[in-house]
């Protein structure tokens, strides 16, 4: 196992630059509103662009897969370039991948972005336990080899999510409950913090479920989509410390000019750093 877990580097990332993540999401809309053309030319200039002003700033970047994926190979050697980009520049990187299968699939994707032979590997992915939170046994078992991490979906922010995620066993158990204490059971002991997060929206209004997991909270839906600092204190309150809150329309539209991200990166980072009592 590596010296290094991906909780202990998440957390000192957290401590030393704030606790935020912002998504790299170069869909079409962003792409317009910086001036460019949705193509691959317009693709690299935003992602790189993006990732080069935010990755110095930030604890942790998200690409999300499916932005790249759509132009194709070309797409995804951009996403090879952003993830060594933000490397470089000391930020974690989360690929927002939502990948879940059985087996052999299960390992091919663990293989794919949590092992460092690979071309594509990242410090963390996120991961949907839909098939069963055992099924992603053979993630979670590479992210441990190789100091990574996965956060899995429990309680999403789309308003579909409660259909599933809200539905109980015949134990009572909901099956949101059942992933975070899944994942509760995997972090214990563990210190500073768990690699196996939970993604837990910040538009989901309350729970009574406990998010006390020992491992990071990834916490997208700020912003843009409603989500306020004022819904994470009360949704995550007794675990502010491990909320890793993300953001990224948000961020973005403040570009292209470097300037203007930096300037929505710090303010964002100082809203959450007041809101755990501290500062940057």
């Amino acid at each position: 196992m590596t010296a290094t877990s991906f909780g202990e580097r998440l957390r000192a990332a957290m401590d030393g630059r704030g606790a935020l993540c912002v998504g790299i999401d170069p869909h079409a809309g962003l792409l317009d509103a910086w001036g460019l053309t949705d193509s691959v030319n317009g693709l690299e200039r935003f992602a790189l662009g993006a990732a080069e002003a935010l990755a110095p700033e930030v604890a942790a970047v998200k690409p999300q897969s499916a932005f790249f994926e759509r132009f194709g190979s070309r797409g995804i050697a951009v996403l090879e370039r952003v993830v060594e980009t933000c490397r470089e520049a000391g930020a974690l990187v989360v690929l927002d991948v939502k990948r879940g299968d059985i087996g052999s699939t299960a390992q091919a994707y663990a293989d794919a972005y949590l092992d460092p032979n690979s071309p594509i590997a990242v410090d963390a992915i996120t991961a949907t336990p839909y098939l069963g939170l055992g099924s992603l046994e053979p993630m979670l078992r590479t992210a441990a080899t190789h100091g990574k991490g996965v956060f899995v979906l429990a309680l999403t922010s789309n308003p579909e999510g409660p259909q599933v995620q809200h539905a109980r066993a015949t134990d009572g158990q909901t099956v949101a409950g059942a992933v975070l204490d899944g994942l509760r059971e995997r972090n214990a002991g563990v210190e500073p913090m768990g690699s196996f997060g939970a993604v837990v929206g910040a538009t989901i209004v309350s729970t009574s479920e406990d998010l006390a997991i020992n491992g990071p909270l990834l916490v997208p839906g700020i912003g843009a989509q409603g989500g306020t600092v004022a819904d994470v204190r009360r949704i995550f309150a007794g675990c502010l410390d491990l909320v890793l809150p993300s953001t990224s329309r948000e961020i973005l539209r403040a570009g292209p000019l470097p300037a203007g991200l930096h300037d929505a990166v710090g303010r964002s980072v100082d809203s959450f750093a007041a809101l755990r009592g501290g500062s940057r």
